[in-house]
C-alpha cells in the first residue's frame, strides 16, 4: 500500500521544490524520501490548482456519513480479501 502524505507534507515538499530548483526535481524528491513521480505530480497539482494540492483520503469527504462509508467500503473490501485467501487454503489443504 502506497504511503499517504498529509497535505502539510505535500506543500512544503512543493515548496522545497520551488526553493532549490536547482538540484531539480529528482534531487529534490531523492533529499525528501519521495518519488520523483509523486513530487512531479504535486508540482503539476499545485500549478494547476491555485497553489493547492488535492488529496484523497479523511479530509476528503463532504460528511462524516461518507467517511464512515469509506470506512466500512475498506473494511467490506479487507474482509472480501481475507475471505478469498481463506477459501484458496482450504481448497489446497483440502486436496
Amino acid at each position: 500500500m502506497a504511503k499517504q502524505h498529509d497535505q502539510q507534507f505535500k506543500g512544503e515538499a512543493v515548496e522545497y521544490y520551488l526553493d532549490h530548483k536547482d538540484l531539480g526535481l529528482r534531487g529534490c524528491a531523492e533529499n525528501l524520501g519521495i518519488g520523483y513521480s509523486t513530487l512531479s505530480k504535486w508540482v503539476r497539482d499545485y500549478s494547476t490548482n491555485n497553489g493547492t494540492i488535492p488529496t484523497r483520503g479523511s479530509g476528503n469527504y463532504a460528511s462524516d456519513v461518507e467517511k464512515e462509508n469509506a470506512r466500512l467500503r475498506r473494511e467490506l473490501r479487507d474482509a472480501k480479501d481475507a475471505l478469498d485467501v481463506l477459501k484458496k487454503a482450504i481448497s489446497i489443504l483440502g486436496k
